[in-house]
């Protein structure tokens, strides 16, 4: 592989298999380094607009699944996916190379892109949403590599030159992926896509916004440790195991909010949110029931989320009895 390989490139492809292995032991090594070859060897002389080879984007959007500790055949499809879209490579050769599998998933990432393409400039994406929920439907591994896709892209947005076009992007972006990726439950996804739009679409808002979130980081990361220790205490006592996790929310989601109570940014109650993780639906309430009796209520926050059984979470959003209850002590 050496001669065929740079240096740096045989670097990336031993970091990715260490990082699949690291969570898949029985990973097979040689098919993803000639998925690695074979990819390199496609994109050959292409550049992006950053200037750098191509297939720097597979790379990264491989591994940004593998991060996501994701099966073998979905890393190989992205750093397949634009094979069959961008170069003269068939399907039937991706097949006859790396199995059906691969060579359908690929089919259905390159099929995702074409939509893309489909909806130019217009707003109404109606109908490719709907489309790109049937192709969720089929195979969830296609709409997840096309989105690992929209991430990295959107993420390097900046070398394309022409706003314009950098503002279509965005825009599809957020009327399109990001709501995709809430809809799965891909938060990680979701957060990113709307952040990295709204940069694009309200570049000074969105600049203000993150200032601040820097500005309280500090004091964020003492108390959103104390916060979740506190809570964790109040519905373990009430019988019910869990974990707590809080975080800062993102820059997106506070503008929307901002825009939807027509408040300021310090005018916000929620820019902290903490999430509870319980094992079944009737521990959600049992611990919803300790937290509505530790802290005072506040009138017309409270909202009920039943998620599927296997993931049962309770949200404590916009949670303001800490300090309700704190200022009563």
């Amino acid at each position: 592989m050496a001669n065929r390989l740079g240096s740096e490139m045989i670097e990336a492809a031993d970091a990715l298999f260490n990082k699949i292995h690291a969570y898949d032991p029985s990973v097979d090594g040689d098919k993803l380094k000639r998925a690695f070859i074979f990819g390199m060897e496609a994109h050959d002389g292409q550049t992006r607009a950053s200037g750098e080879p191509y297939y720097i984007h597979p790379i990264a959007v491989a591994n940004i699944l593998a991060d996501m500790r994701l099966d073998l055949d979905t890393v190989i499809t992205a750093l397949l996916h634009d094979t069959v879209e961008d170069c003269d490579v068939t399907l039937d050769a991706l097949g006859a190379a790396f199995g059906p599998n691969i060579a359908r998933l690929v089919d259905g990432v390159t099929k995702l892109s074409r939509i893309g393409l489909q909806a130019g400039q217009s707003s109404l994406q109606a109908e490719n949403f709907r489309k790109l929920l049937l192709a969720m439907s089929e195979d969830v591994r296609v709409l997840l590599v096309k989105l690992a896709d929209r991430t990295h892209n959107m993420n390097t947005i900046d070398h394309i030159p022409k706003a314009e076009k950098r503002t279509r992007i965005a825009r599809e972006t957020l009327e399109i992926y990001a709501p995709l990726a809430e809809r799965i439950g891909v938060t990680n996804f979701q957060h990113a896509l709307e952040n990295a739009a709204f940069g694009v679409l309200q570049d000074e808002m969105a600049q203000t916004i993150t200032a601040r979130l820097d500005y309280m980081v500090h004091e964020s990361e003492i108390i959103i440790p104390m916060i979740s220790v506190e809570l964790q205490d109040v519905v373990e006592r009430g019988g019910v195991e869990c974990s707590v996790s809080g975080r800062l929310k993102s820059p997106y989601s506070i503008w929307r909010k901002m825009q939807r109570k027509k408040v300021t940014m310090d005018q916000l109650s929620d820019i902290m949110a903490f999430r509870i993780l319980v094992p079944s639906t009737a521990d959600c309430y049992q611990a919803l029931g300790s937290i509505h009796a530790a802290y005072p209520n506040v009138m017309g926050r409270f909202k009920d989320y039943h998620i599927d059984p296997q993931a049962q979470w309770l949200s404590i959003a916009s949670y303001r009895g800490y300090w309700a209850g704190k200022s009563q002590d």
